[in-house]
């Protein structure tokens, strides 16, 4: 049985990832220092004979008895409600806490995977973005924070890699959604679909001409989970490319709420990416990897999952 640490485990995307292993026969050990993450996202987990929880701050110096094979680095503050709220929390976790995991993966010879993101593209002048894109992102901007913190990560990952002869990979995330994603998030579509369930009106920042390409969970969680078993430790784009503006993904969310709310439009943030649309030919490639959930399916699940804890 493979036994895998997930750092940030109890977050949205790290909890899918903990059914996902789990399912797949290994024993997972979850550490989350509840910063952003919740207890609920993996409480029907407790009892699980493979399953352990430890609330934990993954920048301090991380022990674990006994063996491991995986270490999964997913403890970060995700969202921009959060970590423009954590900016230091933030670059600490992408650096001290990469450090402290990378170092762990050595002492255990396991298996390294680090949680990126698209954001290392910034307000991107290639479009769609491929992996061999250095990006355009602005430093000393509200976003460096979370941005710079990713970009390190990566550098931290390879350094480990090339000097140490630790096994890495690298996901770069694209933006993802569906069941966990907190009501108060921030991002588009938990924003969307609770000012939508509450009949308020929705909210879309600048003309919403920007774009997303929004992937459903548990698509990114099968390309994780296939780049994790593959011989591969350059970064690969994870996402969906179905691209999609803001207005139209917010007409879309309101429609299959059947919401009476209207739009309405906001100042745009700061440093907000005009575009972003992964090219996903390296994953289609190496992995085998697609997306398989279309849009509107997994907005009518995650619509579900909203509603319910809105009620």
């Amino acid at each position: 049985m493979p036994r895998t640490l997930i750092t940030g485990g109890a977050g949205f995307l790290g909890s899918h990832l903990c059914d996902r292993l789990l399912a797949e026969g290994h024993e997972v050990l979850c550490m989350d220092n509840l910063i952003t993450g919740d207890l609920a996202n993996i409480e029907h987990l407790f009892g699980h004979p493979g399953f352990k929880f430890v609330k934990y701050d993954v920048t301090e110096f991380v022990h674990v008895e006994g063996g491991l094979d995986y270490i999964l680095h997913f403890a970060s503050p995700a969202s921009p409600i959060d970590y423009l709220k954590l900016p230091i929390q933030t670059l600490k976790v992408g650096s001290l806490g990469t450090h402290k995991a990378l170092g762990l993966a050595k002492a255990k010879n396991a298996r390294f995977l680090i949680a990126s993101t698209s954001e290392v593209y910034g307000d991107p002048e290639i479009h769609p973005q491929v992996e061999a894109y250095w990006g355009n992102v602005n430093p000393v901007g509200p976003r460096g924070v979370y941005d710079e913190a990713k970009r390190f990560a990566e550098a931290m990952t390879m350094a480990y890699h090339r000097y140490h002869g630790v096994e890495t990979r690298i996901v770069r995330i694209f933006n993802t959604y569906g069941e966990r994603m907190r009501v108060n998030d921030g991002r588009a579509i938990p924003a969307f679909m609770s000012q939508g369930i509450r009949g308020e009106d929705v909210t879309v920042f600048g003309s919403g001409l920007q774009t997303r390409s929004v992937c459903y969970v548990s698509d990114l969680v099968d390309g994780i989970y296939r780049l994790l078993l593959s011989d591969y430790s350059d970064p690969v784009n994870i996402g969906n490319p179905d691209e999609i503006t803001m207005l139209d993904l917010a007409k879309e969310v309101i429609e299959v709420l059947g919401s009476s709310s209207r739009i309405v439009h906001r100042e745009l943030p700061e440093d907000d990416p005009k575009v972003r649309q992964p090219d996903i030919t390296l994953a289609q490639r190496i992995l085998g990897w697609q997306p398989q959930v279309d849009r509107r399916e997994g907005l009518t699940r995650t619509a579900a999952y909203f509603r319910h804890k809105l009620s």
